[in-house]
């Protein structure tokens, strides 16, 4: 029996008693699963705006592939890929996330009007982000992280994957307390396929209430994820396509809407507000 937790709400940021749905709109050319079809900024606009029509609650504007082995763009290559799709949402009035790692970006993305930083290091990867957080008084998505893309798989060794990554959230949400973060903004990520086997993935989905012990709103992103392609291989053994994923996804997101998770981030949002439709629907009764 699945166990409900309380809905928390963050504030600045959209309040509809539900689970938020976070649109992914990456703005690179080698992300897993869209790499390169959103990466013109009017491509990469028009798409936000159409997920906004499905219902998409933020909008997560990226201009790094966090994928396995990815390569790290220059800073000035990121500003480029993800100001003027940051600058357009933000002047409709919609509500954007600044997906970065870097105090150089996040910085001029809040200043043009995204409302909410979502950082998958936590603020480990630029020592001046946790500062940036508090100066700026935006909502911090606070991921677990042990590296970056180039070796982060080779970090995926735990003991118990839920009380160790739990240990670790808890001592990155004291670091953020210590700058200065206001606690009821920062959002945990528990950072599924981030120094995470396709078992550790699981372990964590089937252990999600224990991170309540951390106190805090949880986004969880398992979009078109590999730990997914892998469960729903071929016969002959080759992982399921990303995009042939969506199903899988769709399961995910009704399991963590029923658990009252605060958002997941997702790349189809249509099906995802539906599935948190129906999940709304049971809890209500």
């Amino acid at each position: 029996m699945i166990r409900v937790s309380p809905l928390h709400a963050v504030p600045g940021l959209p309040q509809p008693g539900r689970t938020l749905v976070i649109g992914v709109v990456n703005v690179t050319p080698d992300s897993f699963s869209d790499g390169g079809e959103w990466l013109d900024p009017a491509a990469a606009i028009g798409h936000s705006f159409d997920l906004l029509a499905e219902g998409a609650d933020i909008i997560d504007v990226g201009g790094e592939s966090t994928r396995p082995g990815a390569t790290r763009p220059e800073v000035s290559e990121e500003l480029h890929r993800v100001m003027p799709v940051v600058r357009e949402l933000a002047a409709a009035g919609a509500c954007v996330s600044i997906d970065t790692m870097r105090t150089a970006v996040a910085a001029p993305a809040i200043a043009a009007g995204a409302s909410l930083l979502n950082d998958v290091s936590g603020g480990k990867a630029d020592s001046g982000m946790l500062r940036l957080v508090a100066d700026s008084g935006v909502p911090f998505v606070c991921m677990h992280w042990r590296g970056h893309s180039r070796d982060m798989q080779s970090r995926a060794s735990y003991a118990d994957v839920v009380t160790e990554v739990i240990a670790e959230l808890g001592t990155q949400i004291d670091e953020a307390a210590s700058a200065g973060v206001a606690m009821d903004k920062l959002i945990i990520d528990p950072g599924l396929g981030f120094a995470k086997t396709a078992e550790h993935n699981w372990q964590l989905l089937q252990r999600l209430e224990e991170f309540d012990i951390l106190g805090r709103a949880m986004l969880v992103g398992v979009s078109r994820k590999t730990f997914l392609g892998q469960l729903l291989a071929d016969a002959d053994g080759s992982p399921r396509l990303p995009k042939e994923r969506e199903d899988a996804t769709t399961a995910l997101t009704t399991v963590l809407a029923l658990q009252r998770v605060w958002g997941v981030r997702v790349h189809s949002v249509r099906a995802s507000r539906d599935a948190i439709a129906v999940a709304q629907r049971l809890l209500s009764h």
